[in-house]
């Protein structure tokens, strides 16, 4: 008998392997029939070994190729019989389960984090973190101390904020010869292109020429409409956010607009009560113009305006005036405040920068630099005192000075007053397109037109829109202190600047030649740039954003040049 086979120690795998010569033997075919329940007790051993092993994670089975090696080199030995090879297992798991890091357990963190060394760096992470909190607070701090405080913004209402534009007489506006409220309403488009904060209606009120009784300024002249059309027409101009103003002047249609001075008391009942009728209608103020010509103008002008502002104190009064005598309207100014009063004050001018800017400041410094309306008139046209070569430097001028640009209808385009030989002035039409020259005597040009102006880049509507536009969205210009520069023959230029904002500045140039701008700012707080950048000319040819140094700059004849540059600290 063959000895036993030798128990499998442990940590080893059995794996049968017969070997062919005791296939072929008669003899071991009868051994291995009576060994037969043995020999399958071992096979299923073995077969279950095998499957454990397949079972094992990857990392705990033994690798294939040392397993190989070691059973080749086991049957070569030939020191196991029956082909059984031993495979150590047990250890390769125990290695691989030593492998594993499984960390640390709360007993053993909780120990390694009250050790001395790591409670000095937390306190030293802790201290570094709120020290570094507190320095820049501090430098914050520092940053804000040390900056310059910002100016305290006026208090504005809509007519600081932009352009007025006067509609005096609404058939001659619309140019159909029938205008009226109603198509009124189809034009506050073209007002919101202009970006005027508002516009002055009339007068609309029913007038019997020169009666006084016959004159009722809470009712309107039925051939311009009804209430409703014009609760419609305030309506329209509210959704584009424009104003309007109301003119109120009694007798418009008479040759005396205040009438008989015996009647001046019954005149001034008649305001009280259409000023209080039209403020809950909705206006937005009102105007009255020839205002010398009624006794005791300052004091009616003070009543009138008292009753708008206790309404509210966004509600105006425009008072006009046909006088350009400094003193006389200095004088109507004398009881009121925030009142807007428009006069032939500019148009005594020379047009001359030098006189130009001595009729400027001197406005300006008596009425201690407070709010002004810029115009040539009470309700004529910029083109009738204005030559035409003149008209887009006046338009600059009267946009950048600091106060509200007052314009008539057709400003924009440069209308001129229809006039025949001894006869008084008489309201022109507005020329919206070639076709209104149905409405004229003479022959219209598209240049002169809206409809042709609008497609040119440098006509004066353009222009208009543009100087508009910058008026009422930079600070500078909006609110700005003012300071004139010293400059060349025939120039007029200022500086209109406010705090930290960028600034602006303005060189007129009236003359009839060209020459440079030898600018001085020894009267500022703060010294001249050594190049400005260019925002707009009012001739063509030169080019936005263009850069100039002020050491060579130099105007064209009639030209104006809106220039610009940062604040510096």
């Amino acid at each position: 008998m063959d000895p036993e086979a030798p128990e499998p120690s442990a940590g080893f795998v059995l794996v049968s392997r017969q070997s062919p010569s005791a296939q072929s033997e008669p003899g071991a075919q009868s051994a291995s029939a009576e060994g037969d329940s043995g020999t399958m007790s071992q096979d299923n051993e073995v077969g279950m070994k095998e499957v454990e092993l397949n079972e094992l994670e990857p990392e705990k089975q033994p690798m294939n190729a040392a397993s190989g090696a070691a059973v080749s080199a086991v049957m070569a030995g030939g020191s196991e019989k029956n082909g059984l090879v031993k495979i150590k297992v047990a250890d390769d798991e125990a290695e691989a389960a030593a492998a594993k890091f499984t960390g640390l357990s709360k007993e053993e963190l909780l120990k390694v984090a009250g050790s001395p060394g790591w409670v000095r760096t937390r306190w030293a992470l802790l201290l570094l973190f709120w020290l570094g909190w507190l320095g820049m607070l501090a430098g914050a701090v520092v940053i804000i101390v040390r900056a310059p405080r910002c100016r305290a913004l006026p208090a504005q209402s809509w007519w600081h904020k932009g352009a007025l534009y006067r509609i005096g007489d609404l058939q001659a506006f619309q140019g159909q010869g029938a205008g009226d409220l109603a198509g009124l309403k189809g034009y506050i488009d073209y007002l919101s292109t202009l970006k005027v904060k508002g516009f002055v209606l009339g007068p609309i009120h029913k007038n019997q020429k020169d009666d006084v009784d016959g004159t009722n300024l809470e009712q309107i002249d039925p051939t311009l409409g009804s209430k409703e059309d014009f609760e419609s027409l305030l309506q329209s101009a509210k959704k584009k956010s424009i104003r309007v103003v109301l003119d109120l002047t009694p007798n418009y249609k008479g040759q005396d607009l205040w009438f008989q001075r015996t009647r001046v008391n019954t005149v001034a009942t008649k305001m009280k009560d259409a000023l209080s009728y039209w403020l809950q209608a909705g206006v937005d103020g009102f105007q009255v113009r020839d205002i010398e010509n009624l006794m005791d103008a300052p004091l009616f002008l003070a009543q009138w305006q008292n009753i708008t502002k206790s309404f509210s104190e966004d509600r105006l009064l425009i008072a006009g005036t046909g006088s350009s005598n400094h003193s006389q309207i200095l004088n109507l100014l004398e009881l009121t405040k925030d009142l807007l009063l428009t006069s032939s004050y500019l148009s005594v001018s020379d047009f001359t920068g030098k006189h130009t800017e001595l009729l400027v400041t001197q406005y300006l410094n008596a009425t201690d630099n407070g709010w002004c309306s810029w115009s040539l008139s009470q309700a004529g046209l910029l083109a009738s005192f204005v030559p035409a070569h003149l008209l887009q430097l006046y338009q600059l001028l009267l946009f950048t000075l600091p106060g509200t640009p007052v314009f008539s209808y057709g400003d924009e385009i440069g209308l001129k007053a229809a006039a025949l030989p001894g006869q008084p002035m008489k309201a022109p039409i507005m020329l919206w397109d070639e076709s209104s020259s149905l409405n004229t005597s003479g022959f219209v040009s598209p240049n002169m037109t809206v409809k042709g102006q609008s497609e040119d880049p440098g006509s004066l509507l353009s222009l208009f829109r543009r100087l508009s536009d910058h008026r009422s969205k930079e600070r500078s210009l909006l609110h700005g202190d003012f300071h004139v520069l010293s400059s060349g023959p025939d120039l007029f230029s200022y500086i209109r600047q406010w705090d930290q904002n960028e600034r602006f500045l303005v060189v007129l140039n009236f003359g009839d030649m060209g020459q440079p701008a030898r600018l001085g700012a020894s009267s500022l707080p703060s010294s001249l740039p050594s190049s400005v950048e260019l925002l707009l000319s009012t001739q063509p040819g030169r080019k936005e954003g263009t850069s100039f140094e002020l050491e060579h700059l130099k105007l064209e004849p009639h030209e104006g040049l809106l220039l610009r540059f940062p604040y510096v600290a």
